[in-house]
């Protein structure tokens, strides 16, 4: 293999000539090593730019493995970093490729809502916490979109050509949108900081009509089921979320 371009808590992503391995640590299984895959795959099926799935194995370990196309180009977040005067305007073409994603229709994968339960189930929050945060999930509008679950600009190549990539559909569900970008706001956060975090909501909210406060009402759900994968240095801002949860008003 060429290099690892990747490294994550439980897989390591390397290059191999024109594609892109993923090799899975052995806590994970084949259900859900084979699921990331069917994500891929479905995708694949629209008129969305996204790698192509090669193959799933196993190496000599036992580890399972995803083979996914190459595709030559930059991060979007590597551009933003390099031309911080062209912010805006990638932030624009951003936004614009996660409305097109949010319009895509995309049958038979897993619901947000039952994914975001079971994720909420899994931590060791307070069981009245979780039962709050449960309550309100459930009475959040029904939707039927199609959600990428990390959307943010380091999934996002952008290639010689100018076209725009859209890679780790590991999180694909379908449900509400607003769940989707407050997703993708809480990523802004925590990697790219408030002010950004604030244009980026702000520019959403505009192109889409959607209300902040709306979105905003998805944080506490959201910041709980990213509790189990989060870095250290980012639990505490997480539960700053999750406590203040009765502050964020839901507005239809």
């Amino acid at each position: 293999m060429d290099k690892i371009i990747g490294v994550r808590v439980d897989k390591t992503i390397y290059r191999d000539g024109m594609k892109v391995i993923k090799c899975f640590d052995k806590n994970y299984t084949k259900a859900q090593v084979l699921n990331e895959a069917l994500n891929q795959a479905r995708v694949e099926e629209t008129n969305l730019l996204v790698p192509k799935l090669i193959s799933t194995s196993t190496n000599h370990e036992g580890k399972w493995l995803i083979e996914y196309e190459y595709i030559e180009g930059n991060t979007l977040e590597s551009l933003m970093s390099k031309n911080n005067d062209s912010f805006l305007e990638y932030l624009d073409k951003f936004i614009t490729l996660q409305m097109k994603v949010h319009n895509t229709e995309v049958l038979m994968l897993n619901k947000l809502k039952d994914k975001l339960n079971f994720k909420i189930e899994q931590t060791d929050l307070l069981a009245t916490v979780r039962y709050e945060l449960r309550q309100k999930l459930e009475s959040m509008p029904k939707h039927n979109k199609l959600c990428h679950g990390d959307f943010n600009p380091s999934n996002i190549i952008v290639n010689d050509l100018g076209e725009f990539y859209i890679i780790d559909w590991a999180h694909a569900a379908t449900g509400n949108a607003s769940a989707d970008v407050a997703f993708t706001y809480l990523e802004f956060m925590i990697n790219y900081g408030e002010d950004k975090a604030k244009i980026y909501l702000q520019k959403f909210c505009e192109k889409s009509e959607t209300n902040e406060d709306y979105i905003k009402s998805w944080l506490p759900i959201v910041a709980a089921a990213r509790l189990n994968k989060a870095k250290k240095n980012e639990v505490e801002f997480l539960m700053s979320i999750i406590n203040a949860r009765n502050t964020f008003k839901k507005r239809m």
